[in-house]
């Protein structure tokens, strides 16, 4: 496999991949040397089994066998000799010992034809010593015969000479079966530790290896995706996050990272784009600011010019024309006293004027600080201001028994219901006392308050008109005024976070509902609803 094809594999691979391939390699491994040493361990089993089992007990038997043998030799011999029938036990029993063993030998050697061979020739020649020799000296009851028969004696000894030589074959044929038995099984354990040995080596250095493959593989990307990912996230943006040539899905993890490293620098980008906006913005708004302040300092002045320069010419105006009236008047024929009358009235409204714009441009700007206050008291100055108009139309006024505490300046809030009171008197309805009702309702974090008459009304085309500053729906010489008094309610009710607005639904005169907000002090009034209406004639 070249170094492309095996990087081409690397790469494909996922880490469950790699190990999953490792447990293969390794489980092929351990299988393999199970199977050889099963194999090597089943051979060792087959030849020891065949050794203790087989030809040991054989080699045991056959020294019974000649040891049999031997004893029927001896029985004969002493027979033979001293005629003593007592010297025949052992000949007997060298029979059933012959005959045992060599059952014994023929079952454990089953399968070994050469073995059995030297006990078929072993047993031959015993057949011929017995026949030939033994068994016609136990058929003479006297012996003598056959004792005296010196070549019979000789032909059983050169016959049992023969039987000793099957002796020596089959004990030389066992022992080199023994020992080659055992020599095998001494293979078979040099083999066995051959085997577990290459075993263990071959499993450390596989260990090994695939320790070198983690760390190539797996490992060292991973350690390569954290380096990167920990240097973005200190701060190092420009800085890619890759993983190498690792495996699929690290790789995987490592380009999600960078899209997501990308996509933080892209963002990073337009806030900070934005805050060099926010920051331009932010130095314009100081210069504007700075610009306000000079403003400021200008209405300022523009004030102090309104309330004494400007008005001084328009109190010398009046006051001499007025003294032209009373000096000269008999002088004067109709018109001419109209046309000082004229003058004195215009230099009048240019004062009332004059007065009412100053009071709305300090509105927000020249003025105490907020405080606790109960509307009732703000109501009851207003109403006393309005005494000798509310005295002279004979207007009744009804009003909750208890307004809510807000927080706001006292008297932006007492020109506030003056001129919703005022309102409400000045555009009554011929012949009709005027009626006004003061109602209030929370609603969440906000008082809604209002006031509404039997007036003339406003038609609702007109209800976002009245807002406007010098803007009149009726003739000067039908209702006295400036235009002003609506535009100042509007400032005041927004300058105390408020909004106030014509309600087009009522028809029986004009209604006018403003907002303020609710005192979120747990030690303030937590009426939800004012509906005690109590009704205050002055």
């Amino acid at each position: 496999m070249t170094t492309t094809a095996r990087n081409s594999l690397g790469t494909k691979l996922t880490v469950q991949g790699w190990f999953n391939l490792i447990l293969v390699i390794m489980t092929l491994l351990v299988c393999t040397g199970a199977v050889v040493g099963a194999t090597v361990l089943t051979r060792s089993s087959h030849i020891t089994d065949d050794l203790v089992g087989r030809l040991m007990p054989a080699r045991s038997e056959a020294y019974q066998l000649q040891a049999g043998l031997v004893n029927q030799e001896t029985g004969v011999r002493g027979y033979a000799l001293t005629g003593d029938e007592s010297f025949l036990a052992p000949y007997q029993e060298g029979l059933q010992t012959q005959q045992r063993s060599a059952d014994q030998i023929r079952e454990l050697l089953d399968g070994r034809p050469d073995l059995v061979d030297d006990l078929d020739a072993l047993e031959a020649s015993a057949q011929d010593w017995q026949s030939s020799f033994a068994e016609p000296l136990l058929a003479d009851p006297a012996g003598d015969a056959i004792v005296a028969d010196q070549a019979l004696y000789d032909r059983g000894k050169e016959l049992f000479d023969q039987v000793r030589a099957g002796f020596d074959q089959q004990n030389r044929h066992l022992t080199d079966v023994v020992g080659e038995a055992q020599e095998q099984l001494g293979d078979m354990r040099t083999i066995r530790n051959a085997v577990f040995t290459a075993l263990a080596v071959v499993l450390v250095l596989a260990a090994g290896v695939f320790a070198v493959l983690v760390r190539v593989a797996v490992t060292r990307p991973l350690a390569r995706l954290a380096d990167t990912s920990r240097l973005v996230a200190q701060g190092d943006f420009d800085r890619r996050v890759d993983a190498g040539r690792g495996p699929a899905d690290i790789r995987s993890l490592a380009t999600d990272i960078e899209g997501m490293r990308q996509r933080i620098v892209a963002e990073l980008g337009v806030v900070r784009e934005r805050q060099s906006q926010l920051e331009e913005q932010a130095r314009q708004l100081d210069a504007q600011a700075e610009e306000l302040r000079r403003s400021n300092a200008d209405l300022e002045q523009f004030a102090y010019v309104a309330s004494h320069d400007l008005q001084e010419p328009l109190r010398k105006v009046a006051s001499f024309c007025q003294l032209l009236e009373k000096r000269y008047g008999d002088a004067l024929d109709d018109r001419g006293r109209q046309y000082i009358d004229f003058a004195v009235d215009g230099a009048r409204r240019m004062q009332t004027l004059i007065n009412d714009l100053l009071t709305f441009s300090r509105v927000g700007r020249v003025t105490d600080s907020f405080e606790r206050i109960e509307l009732d008291r703000t109501l009851d100055k207003a109403a006393g201001n309005l005494a000798v108009v509310i005295e002279d139309t004979g207007a009744r006024i009804e009003r909750p028994d208890r307004l809510p505490e807000i927080d706001g300046d006292p008297t932006l809030l007492v020109m506030l219901w003056q001129n919703l009171l005022g309102n409400a008197v000045k555009f009554a309805e011929p012949g009709i006392e005027p009626l006004v009702v003061v109602t209030a309702q929370r609603s969440d974090d906000m008082w809604q308050i209002c006031v509404q008459d039997n007036g003339i009304g406003v038609s609702e085309e007109f209800s976002e008109k009245i807002f406007v500053i010098f803007q009149r729906l009726h003739a000067r010489e039908a209702y006295a005024g400036t235009g002003i008094g609506l535009a100042l309610c509007k400032k005041i009710v927004e300058y105390h976070g408020g909004t106030i607005a014509l309600d087009s639904s009522y028809d029986g005169g004009a209604r006018f509902c403003f907002t303020l907000p609710a005192v979120t002090d747990p030690d303030a009034r937590s009426t939800d609803t004012v509906d005690n209406i109590g009704e205050t004639h002055t």
